[in-house]
Formats: structure tokens, sequence, C-alpha cells
């Protein structure tokens, strides 16, 4: 509750109109920060000596910091309370689970070329690594002391490492997935990072992942959240990404976390020149669910997709937040995000494109398209562009629209009942970025997970 008051040029504070309220506010905040500190209580002390520097560094930050709330600005239409009010537990003793649990969930196209962590923790029983070259670094981060020089040049050296969630993970990290590709390999086989949830117990879970492509390499990575129960455990997951000079990185993330948990994920993907990013995000899990992708063009003539997806029904929140900032000239980006938000769901997306004055030439595009299916639910969008560069081309638009009439009769026309054009026309909506995956088993998947939710 905010208050203003003003009295001959003077504005009161909350103290000064109602010691109550300023009482409580601090309660929050002493609240708010307590709670972040128990969740950094919960990480295990054992970890390997080259991350200790990084997680006390990181333990610092998150000491300075709160559990947001919506005074925050990053955070304003998303409210945590329900996250507060979970009581949360280490990962001890992961579960062992064996092929047959987790085999829906494997692609057929990565047979031999998977990562599985349980519960956050790596399951080298259950990921095989056989197909790909030989000369590509693909496994545990724990487990990579030959390497530790090139490793500890990108492991947590992306910007925005202070924000609250990710100093938290990377406080806590003991493990990850890491994906090294060398200088000018092609890899044709899809990574796969399996992350599955055991839903056993409120599990505090933070997977890792370190992906590298080096100048002139090409490689595909899933990165894929699942669960195996409805619980309402957590997932505070991080991803960098570095896309050195010529490289192509395609980046699939998939969030099929339980309805019940939440799921808190970043992003972040820097470019050197000539780089490319295409990255996909399909959200269909979580009580509250928040994606935070960060893009950093670091070098000339770079360029970034990114296609994005939320199905969100129930009183669900799922949000999307997005910067691509330019820092050198002759880069391009497209952007676009959907959202379809039915009962009293509620779908948020906040995009930045930031092009100051260097970066001379810019080709930027921001689309957010949203779809509500029920009159209780809500979108709340934001496409932001902040340009001080005088020579650019760049656009941004966002809709929130119902499916509209016309469409709808004009398929009855066509001798479909109006029921059933509804579920076509919203499959197709959905598909648009789906149909994008080039993982074909995946988008398969994908597109009998969006047609069995159609047709409920």
């Amino acid at each position: 509750m905010s208050i203003e008051v003003k009295l001959q040029g003077h504005e009161l504070t909350d103290a000064e109109v109602n010691p109550t309220i300023a009482a409580s506010k601090a309660q929050i905040k002493v609240d708010r920060t307590a709670y972040l500190t128990d969740l950094v209580k919960l990480r295990n002390p054992e970890i390997p000596d080259w991350m200790q520097q990084t997680r006390d560094h990181a333990s610092a930050i998150v000491q300075e910091l709160a559990i947001p709330s919506s005074r925050d600005e990053d955070w304003r239409f998303t409210d945590l309370s329900a996250l507060l009010a979970t009581q949360f537990k280490s990962v001890t003793e992961p579960s062992a689970l064996g092929f047959e649990q987790i085999k829906s969930y494997m692609l057929p196209e990565s047979v031999n070329s998977r990562l599985v962590f349980v519960d956050g923790v790596y399951a080298a029983d259950l990921s095989a690594v056989d197909d790909l070259p030989e000369d590509t670094l693909v496994g545990s981060l724990a487990q990579v002391q030959e390497f530790l020089p090139q490793v500890s040049d990108y492991f947590a050296k992306q910007p925005g490492g202070e924000e609250v969630f990710t100093a938290l993970n990377t406080s806590s990290v003991i493990d990850g997935a890491i994906v090294w590709i060398p200088k000018d390999q092609i890899v044709n086989t899809p990574v796969h990072l399996l992350f599955v949830a055991t839903g056993t117990a409120e599990f505090l879970i933070q997977p890792r992942v370190l992906i590298i492509a080096g100048s002139g390499s090409d490689v595909t990575v899933v990165e894929d959240y699942v669960t195996l129960n409805d619980r309402a455990y957590c997932t505070n997951s991080v991803a960098e990404i570095q896309v050195d000079n010529n490289a192509k990185v395609n980046h699939i993330r998939i969030q099929r976390d339980s309805k019940s948990a939440f799921h808190i994920g970043k992003t972040a993907v820097s470019q050197a020149r000539d780089g490319q990013y295409s990255g996909i995000a399909v959200n269909f899990g979580g009580a509250i669910a928040r994606h935070n992708w960060e893009i950093y063009s670091n070098g000339e003539q770079t360029h970034s997709q990114l296609l994005g997806l939320s199905w969100i029904t129930d009183d669900r929140t799922s949000d999307t937040h997005s910067l691509i900032a330019f820092s050198k000239p002759h880069c391009t980006a497209n952007q676009i995000n959907k959202c379809i938000a039915d009962d009293k769901s509620h779908g948020i997306f906040n995009g930045r494109i930031c092009v100051p004055k260097l970066a001379q030439q810019t080709d930027a595009k921001q689309l957010s398209r949203s779809l509500l299916l029920s009159p209780k639910a809500r979108i709340d969008t934001k496409p932001q562009l902040e340009i001080v560069a005088d020579n650019v081309k760049c656009a941004h638009g966002a809709t929130v629209s119902q499916l509209e009439d016309d469409a709808v009769f004009y398929l009855q026309s066509r001798g479909i009942d109006s029921e059933s054009a509804r579920k076509l026309l919203t499959y197709a909506f959905a598909t648009e970025v789906i149909n994008e995956i080039k993982v074909d088993s995946l988008r398969t998947k994908l597109q009998e997970m969006v047609r069995s939710v159609t047709e409920a």
C-alpha cells in the first residue's frame, strides 16, 4: 500500500503518515531477507575447490538482497507470496531412477548425446555421450579438472550475476552441465540436457548449464525440465551461453515442471562477431514460472532469434522478461513471444531492446502476441525499445486478443463446428512457435501436448 501526502511542498513519508504501515513494511522486508538467507543455508557445503571463490563472492551478494516484491520494477506483476509460504528442503540423497521412469522424456535423436540430472544431481548411469566427437566436452561441470583454466574464464562471468535468483544459484552451485564445442566443430546430433524433478519432497533444485561454442562451431542443445510427480518444489536454474566468432548455437528450452511447482530460470547469452544464436523457449509447467532471457551482442554482425510460447491455465502465472543489448554496429535480432492464457491465469511479458550510439545500423524487431481464452485471464505486456543510435531500423508491437470471430466464422462456413474451429485456431496459434523446433521427435511430442490441452 502506498500513501502520498504533500503539505507545503513537503512529501510525507509513510512513517510520518502512519507508523504502523512503516513497521509493517519493515517486517515484510526482514521476512523476505530472512527467507532468502534460509534458502542459502540449504546449499551443499561439499563442492570442487575451483568453485569455492565464485560461490563465496555470490554469497556476499545474496546477503545484501531479499526476495523481490511488487515494489521491484522487474517483479511488479509477479506475486511471489506462494513461494514465500513454502518451506523448501535441500536435496541430500536424490532418488535413484531407472531408464523406464524417464523413457518417455528421452529423445531418439539424442540416445547417445544425453546428460541427465535428477533433482539437480548428475546421474552418470542415465547419461550417454558416445555419439559426440571426441574433442568435444559434454559432461558434469564438477568433473572438468583438466579443463579448469578454460572453464574458469566463462563460468559465472556473464553480466547480470548480481540478480537475486542468479546469485542464489551461483552461491549454491555444486555441479551442472557443460557443453564445450571446440573451434570449427559441427555437431550434427542434438545434445539433450534432461533435468528430472522427482517431486518426492519440497526440494530446492538449482541446475547450472554452461555452453561454450568455439569459433566456427555449430551445435543444437535441448535444455529440458520435466517432473515425475505433482508437487510444490522449486527449480532455480541458470544457463550461460558463449557464442564465439562465426559460431552457431540452436538452443531449445522446454519447461514442463509440475503445475504446483515454482520455476525461475535465467538464460544469459554472449555473442562475439558474426555469432548466431537461435533460441526457442516453451513453458507449460509451474504454478509460478519466470524466465529471464538476456542476450548481449558484443561483436559486429551478430544475429539473434528468440521465439517464446507460454500456455497457462487455472490460476497460474507465467512471466517472461527479456533483454537484447547491442554494443556494436550491423547486428540483427528478431523476437516473437506468444502467450495463451485460460481460466484465471496471468501472463506477463517485458521485453527490452537496447541500442546505444555505437550500435549503428541495427535491425531489431520485437512482437508480443497474447491470446485470452477466458474473460478472467489476464495479460500484462510491455515491449520496450531504448534507442540512442540514429541510423537503425527497429520496431516493436503488442497484441492481446480473443479468437477472432471472422476466423471462427470462416471455418464454420467450411463445415467445422464452432467449438472445433476455436480449438483448431488455438492449436495453430501455439504451433507457429513449436513448428520451428528442428528436433523432430521433440517437435512432435510438443505438438501432441498442445493438441491434448486444446481438446481437453
